[in-house]
């Protein structure tokens, strides 16, 4: 059995005054919310060791359990998908994700993602810290986001890549295009993400007491008649983090389909978002090493169209 538990009071305070239902379905987004109402007509779910209603209101002090029944996971097969190599060693598999690549495999999408290719490349040398789901995978980028992606070939090297993210300690810069001139050089973006309460598929800046924070550095490489060229350094690794903070700004990525309003002229595959730069110490030698991944050539001709 999985168990899920938790503690309101230590992490998730913010969460207080929210329907359990509600709570949850922000708590484990693989989760929806019709199900998660099922299970609690079901008195799966207990709060406080006690089963409750969808409408309970949850307090700062209360404590939610629930058990989901064991599952077979679908088989992932590997597939013979080319991989752009940056590096590779026995701990760890550097990659250039291309466009309309998704990294993991989800339920309704289970061939032809990232995982596909790697376990066709690398055979039983993945970590299997995150499941057969997500073997190797320790930080992901979006779909139609391109770039340096770091895959880990063992648990060990996967417990400290994990470490130095939770540290943010490992160097990510990416190059990014947006609408709009920006008129500073360079700024930092500091506020909180978390789910849009109006929309599961999307991330929002949402209030102090709500989500986790999140830091962006940017600066401007060049500036453009209605757009501005970009590198963005995170400091922490928030979901669609760059999209959200950029659009939070006013200033949206080019051909993002979520979170820019504006249509784009050209002919694009959803945002203009690279992800240059990627560093971290190796995982078994300690020596600090860092890839760029060359930027996509749809990417450079349209800086050259710009």
């Amino acid at each position: 059995m999985d168990t899920f538990c938790y503690d309101i009071i230590d992490e998730l305070e913010y969460l207080s005054g929210e329907r359990v239902d509600k709570a949850l379905s922000i708590l484990v987004d693989s989760l929806s919310r019709s199900y998660i109402q099922k299970i609690i007509k079901e008195d799966v779910v207990q709060v406080n060791d006690k089963p409750v209603k969808a409408s309970y209101r949850l307090s700062s002090e209360d404590t939610i359990r629930f058990e989901l029944p064991e599952h077979s996971e679908p088989d992932i097969l590997p597939e013979n998908i080319p991989l752009s190599i940056l590096y590779e060693d026995d701990d760890v598999l550097v990659i250039n994700k291309p466009k309309s690549m998704v990294v993991h495999p989800a339920p309704g999408h289970y061939s032809h993602t990232l995982v596909n290719a790697v376990l066709y490349h690398c055979g039983d040398s993945l970590s299997g810290i995150n499941g057969v789901m997500r073997p190797g995978i320790v930080h992901r980028i979006d779909m139609d986001t391109t770039g340096s992606l770091v895959i880990c070939k063992n648990d060990s090297a996967h417990r400290a890549l994990a470490q130095q993210l939770k540290d943010h300690s490992i160097t990510r810069k990416y190059l990014a295009i947006c609408h709009g001139v920006l008129k500073e050089d360079k700024g930092t973006i500091c506020t909180n993400i978390g789910r849009d309460n109006r929309d599961r598929k999307r991330m929002a800046v949402v209030p102090d007491t709500q989500g986790k924070p999140a830091v962006t550095h940017y600066h401007v490489l060049q500036r453009f008649n209605k757009y501005t060229y970009i590198e963005c350094e995170l400091e922490t690794g928030r979901t669609h983090q760059i999209r959200v903070h950029m659009a939070h700004l006013g200033h949206p990525l080019l051909g993002d389909p979520l979170y820019c309003p504006i249509k784009s002229p050209y002919s694009l595959i959803g945002q203009t978002l690279h992800a240059y730069t990627l560093g971290f110490l190796h995982p078994s030698s300690g020596q600090y090493m860092e890839f760029q991944a060359p930027l996509p050539d749809y990417f450079k001709r349209l800086l050259e169209v710009l």
